[in-house]
């Protein structure tokens, strides 16, 4: 590549459960990055913002009953026929399996409502009103099998305000979270910390 050619964007599939305002967030700030599309495990609104923005879209259900196992695998087989560089759960709110992680292991970013390793799971908001810390805030870190527990990439704190309700404060931490994962996309796309990744990458694109 010559100084002249820019390189291309680093493409993104993101996976997402519900309203779509971190995916829209995402969507909103392509450049660098560009979404290749937006999966999701239910019909949701994320996928109405997604086919807005010209952006296909993909609907995986997860039955209730249904091996998970072969749900991760078709996940997968989903996400990989878009050929994505990073896979950023945005908002997806079914746990990943080994099926799916191990075809993109390193490649899975997520975010998270508190400043992990504390309060990791699914109420994290509540648990830190519960504990009563006065500081709280989103971290992006990397997937894996645990819940939670993946390599730290960015993280920004949040204070509580006295007698802040979840809801109130849940959507203040959202805030800084759309903010953040731009940030990391960003930052991965310009070959900032994407070392991490890049031996993933190289082998994705053989």
């Amino acid at each position: 590549m010559t100084s002249q050619e820019s390189p291309q964007p680093l493409s993104i599939v993101v996976l997402a459960s519900g309203s779509g305002t971190l995916a829209q967030s995402i969507i909103d700030n392509q450049g660098v990055y560009r979404v290749a599309a937006v999966v999701a495990d239910v019909d949701c609104y994320a996928l109405t913002r997604a086919s807005a923005a010209n952006i296909p879209t993909e609907l995986v259900p997860l039955v209730k009953g249904a091996d998970r196992g072969r749900w991760n695998e078709e996940l997968a087989r989903v996400v990989r026929g878009y050929g994505p560089d990073l896979v950023v759960s945005a908002g997806f709110m079914k746990i990943l399996g080994k099926e799916f992680l191990d075809v993109f292991a390193g490649r899975i970013i997520n975010t998270h409502p508190a400043l992990l390793p504390a309060f990791p799971g699914a109420h994290a908001v509540r648990d830190a009103l519960a504990y009563g810390v006065k500081v709280t805030g989103s971290t992006v870190h990397f997937v894996d099998e645990g819940v939670d527990t993946g390599k730290i990439i960015a993280q920004e704190s949040v204070a509580i305000a006295p007698g802040e309700t979840e809801a109130d404060l849940h959507e203040r931490i959202k805030q800084v979270e759309r903010k953040l994962i731009v940030t990391v996309l960003d930052s991965f796309a310009r070959g900032h910390g994407q070392e991490r990744i890049i031996e993933r990458l190289s082998s994705t694109h053989e």
